[in-house]
């Protein structure tokens, strides 16, 4: 099959499963023994979105420039698009589309149902931007996305730059004018962000301040901020709510789980460094997990938030 880099009949690798609890309330919190590697090999592995329709996922592997997809009626991986532009985060969007953040191209980009790409921000003001790294969607159609500068400070994840934008910063596009405007400019390295379910909070990950920071969310503006959840293992980077508010975050030693106030209820200890995590199946009780140089699944009793 062109472009599979996986063997046609995979054999997936399986990690005993190590919970660390801290709060009763996490308790009920369980699923499968074991922690399932679905994929080894990449450089530094982002961004995973699953798609139900075509039951998939589609990660990035920023170094090596190229986006990947993992088939969940096979388990074959293959390339789903080489080069990517060194795109990082992606999110899907309310009618299926893939929404991408690209830091070669310093840029967000939707891929159409055709195929085609299109682009949607890449200047703000004349400036190009630094490099995106995450995205959400607002039920208002919007874009939210955070712009630190890893693409452009070396070759390494994108194409070493000088920065027009002063500062890193986190943006709202709006989906009627398709302008981008900052909703936060106080971040040093802004990166993973997610909604609460009601929309009224947003949460950004500051991985040079090694905290996420919680915003109210008032339209097209963000308030507060100086609530913050630490991080105790590295820093954190990408993050998903489940169902019931709570904050799953990708860290150093794995990935760990939060009350929507902020406390620590338990970890899920991962063998690498967590990079990013998405909720997928049917049922969206699957927790797909990137992790340098792997992607890891994990089937809960819990639903991530849809």
């Amino acid at each position: 099959m062109p472009g599979v880099i996986s063997p046609p009949a995979p054999v997936a690798e399986s990690i005993p499963v190590k919970w660390e609890r801290f709060d009763s309330s996490f308790a009920t919190v369980d699923g499968d023994e074991f922690l399932e590697r679905i994929f080894t090999g990449g450089r530094w592995l982002e961004g995973p979105t699953y798609f139900a329709a075509g039951r998939y996922l589609v990660f990035s592997d920023i170094p090596n420039n190229r986006m990947l997809r993992w088939d969940e009626t096979s388990g074959v991986v293959g390339v789903f698009r080489s080069p990517s532009d060194y795109a990082n985060g992606h999110t899907r969007d309310r009618v299926g589309r893939l929404v991408s953040c690209e830091q070669g191209t310093r840029r967000v980009t939707r891929t159409e149902h055709d195929g085609t790409v299109t682009v949607l921000a890449d200047q703000v003001d004349g400036k190009r931007l630094n490099s995106p790294n995450d995205v959400v969607e607002h039920s208002d159609r919007s874009l939210w996305f955070t712009d630190p500068n890893y693409g452009i400070s070396s070759d390494y994840e994108g194409i070493r730059a000088e920065q027009e934008i002063e500062g890193c910063h986190v943006y709202r596009l709006d989906p009627e004018s398709g302008e981008p405007t900052i909703v936060a400019d106080d971040f040093e390295r802004p990166n993973g962000l997610a909604f609460s379910a009601d929309e009224s909070r947003l949460y950004v990950a500051d991985t040079r301040k090694k905290h996420i920071r919680v915003f109210d969310v008032d339209d097209t503006t963000l308030h507060g901020g100086d609530a913050t959840i630490e991080c105790t293992a590295g820093s954190f980077d990408g993050m998903r709510l489940d169902d019931s508010g709570r904050i799953w975050a990708a860290t150093h030693d794995g990935v760990h789980c939060f009350h929507p106030e902020g406390d620590l209820l338990g970890k899920l200890q991962v063998p690498e460094i967590v990079s990013n995590l998405c909720w997928g199946g049917p049922r969206l009780n699957h927790l797909f997990i990137t992790a340098t140089s792997s992607v890891y699944t994990l089937r809960l009793n819990i639903n991530g938030l849809r």
